[in-house]
Order: structure tokens, then C-alpha cells, then sequence
């Protein structure tokens, strides 16, 4: 055995698994999307076995709000980056994987180019503006991808559009989820998760990842593995293929902070999208033109010549009305802003 192999002495010592499936792992290259609850074990785990190259995608600073569930940072990183701290830290659990930072956030324009360098992706997004851009850009680049989502007490694990023997791809999220971006399932900050509940998802992703890499034949492709951790339960149920016809990317936002937005308001013209019960009782100034009546007001959107922030309460409506916008005039610059002004309020 290869002294370089000598730490995956275990896994090699699997039946089935041996030195041929190592060196799958340590020539293969990961890309992570989502570096929160769920990237964080699928990265230690991915680096602890020897996956070869890992890329991690986010653009987010560790929060105190993190540290219950995302499992690779401590107080002291609070304010850095994910992906500079993850990388760090990957980086001395095996310096002999190449691990790959990336601080951006993954768009319409970024997406394709990120994907095209690597065998794997995995998701450990939270919101579904991400998973279905992630999910279109994968089956358009014929690349296989890792679900996973969790919510309160509730995981969900996948593997999207695998190449199958007959030629065709297995089942992707539009097939199980067709109307995902109209879904108002609130993220772990507004609906709450219970941090094992990451961990175990995560993990499961991971050995999905391993499975997949090594060519394993019982994986989770045509299936939804779902776990419930307060009665204990898991289960599998079999998915099918759709008609559904994938042709081009979901439109995607541009998000903005409360600080950044706040370093210069003046340059923005501000639009509350909440009801007008909502503004009334707390609002950060601008315009106030509800979600349902967008449409009737296009005229007046149409001559702000100056960027424009949407915001509402969670960043759920701002972002889709947002998305209105930018459909309607696609040469505007449209932000939403991230988090919404719930936080505030409280």
C-alpha cells in the first residue's frame, strides 16, 4: 500500500471498496455550494476520506447564529468568511487534498462556469431560489447533483440527473418539486432546525458523494431518502421522471446587505413590497407598493433611473418581486435585501 493511502486504511479494508476505489476518490474534484449546516460535514467528511479536490462556493460571514449547527466555526470567525475559514481548517484536517475557496454567490452568470470544472455537485443551499438554479444548471450541463435540505425536525437527501445505462438521466428536483420557487418554506433562521438534523443530512450527502465516485450500484438516483429525528423515522420512497423540459437557467437576483445598503441609501430608490398594514407599522423608509399590486405600478418603476431596492419582511416576497421587475426591464439594476427587516422590527 501506497504510504499516501496509509490514512484510508479503513475504507480501503472495505470489502468492494479497495485501492481502486481510493484512487476514484483522489482523483475526483467536488464542488460544495453552501458552506452553512449541511456543507460543513460534507466537506470534513469529503477531505477526511480523500476526495482529491474540493471547490467550496459562498459568499455569507460566520454569525453567532451559525455556531449551533455549523460545525466548523468557532466564535473567533465570526465576521470572516465560510469559505476562507472552512478552507483553513480542511486544509490541516489533509493537507494532501487541494481544497478551493470561492466568495461569491452563485448566479445565472457564474453558475455553468463554476460547474464545468468538477465531476460532483453537491448542494447545501437554504433557500430555493439556489437549489432550482443549481438543479436547471446541472441537467443543462449533464452534471449529476447531491440534494439535501432540512427543516426543523425534517432531511431530504437525493442524487439529481445520473446518467443512467439507457441513456437517459434520472429524476432531478423540478421532477419531484415543479413548482419549488413558488414554495414559501421558510429557511432554518425564520423556521427553526435542529443542529443534528444538519449533521446527519450533511453526512448522508456525503456518503452519497462516496458512493457515487466510486461507482457504487445502490445509490439514491430515482429515490428520496427522508429522515424524521423526533419519531426516529426514515424512509424511501421512488421518484419518476417528468416531461418536464429544462432549456435555459431561472432568472437570479442580486442581494444586499443592511450594511452595505445602508452605507449609501440615498443612491437607491427603497420600495417596501409588504402590505400597507405591514409599512404602517414599522418600515425603513421608501415606497411602499404591496407585492400584489406590482404589476399595476410598472409604469412607475419604469422611470427610476437609479438602482432600486426591494425589501418585505423575511427577503422571500423582495425577491420575487424583484424577479417581476427584472422580467418586465431587464436593463434595471434590482436588488433584494438579504434577510429582510425582521430582525429590525424585533
Amino acid at each position: 500500500m501506497s504510504p499516501s493511502f496509509e490514512r484510508y486504511q479503513c475504507q480501503i479494508a472495505l470489502p468492494g471498496f479497495g485501492i481502486a476505489s481510493q484512487e476514484l476518490l483522489t482523483n475526483a474534484k467536488v464542488l460544495i455550494v453552501g458552506m452553512g449546516g449541511l456543507g460543513c460535514p460534507v466537506a470534513q467528511y469529503l477531505t477526511s476520506s480523500g476526495v482529491g479536490t474540493i471547490g467550496m462556493v459562498d459568499d455569507d460571514t460566520v454569525s453567532l447564529s451559525n455556531l449551533h449547527r455549523q460545525i466548523l466555526y468557532t466564535p473567533d470567525d465570526i465576521g470572516l468568511f465560510k469559505v476562507d475559514v472552512a478552507s483553513q481548517k480542511l486544509q490541516i484536517q489533509n493537507p494532501s487534498v487541494k481544497v478551493i475557496p470561492y466568495t461569491l454567490r452563485v448566479s445565472s452568470s457564474n453558475v455553468m462556469e463554476l460547474i464545468s470544472k468538477f465531476d460532483l455537485i453537491i448542494e447545501g443551499t437554504d433557500n430555493l431560489e439556489t437549489k432550482c438554479l443549481l438543479n436547471d444548471a446541472c441537467v443543462l450541463a449533464k452534471k449529476p447533483l447531491v440534494y439535501g435540505a432540512i427543516y426543523q425536525h425534517e432531511g431530504q437527501v437525493s442524487l439529481w440527473n445520473v446518467l443512467q445505462k439507457d441513456g437517459s438521466y434520472s429524476p432531478n428536483y423540478r421532477d419531484v418539486f415543479p413548482n419549488a420557487e413558488q414554495s414559501q418554506i421558510p429557511n432554518c433562521r425564520d423556521g427553526g432546525v435542529i443542529p443534528t438534523l444538519a449533521g446527519m443530512v450533511g453526512c448522508m450527502q456525503a456518503n452519497e458523494a462516496i458512493k457515487y465516485l466510486t461507482r457504487s450500484e445502490d445509490i439514491l438516483t430515482g429515490k428520496l431518502w427522508m429522515i424524521n429525528l423526533l419519531s426516529g423515522r426514515t424512509q424511501i420512497i421512488k421518484l419518476k421522471k417528468t416531461s418536464f423540459e429544462i432549456t435555459d437557467l431561472p432568472l437570479t437576483i442580486q442581494l444586499i446587505s443592511l450594511d452595505e445598503y445602508r452605507q449609501n441609501p440615498k443612491g437607491f430608490e427603497t420600495i417596501d413590497i409588504r402590505t400597507r398594514e405591514e409599512h404602517q407599522q414599522f418600515n425603513i423608509g421608501g415606497l411602499n407598493i404591496p407585492l400584489n399590486e406590482m404589476e399595476h405600478h410598472f409604469q412607475k418603476i419604469s422611470g427610476i433611473s437609479i438602482p432600486i431596492v426591494l425589501y418585505c419582511q423575511s427577503g422571500k416576497r423582495s425577491t420575487e418581486a424583484a424577479r417581476m421587475i427584472k422580467k418586465a426591464f431587464p436593463e434595471k439594476e434590482i436588488f433584494s435585501l438579504k434577510d429582510g427587516i425582521g430582525a429590525l422590527k424585533n
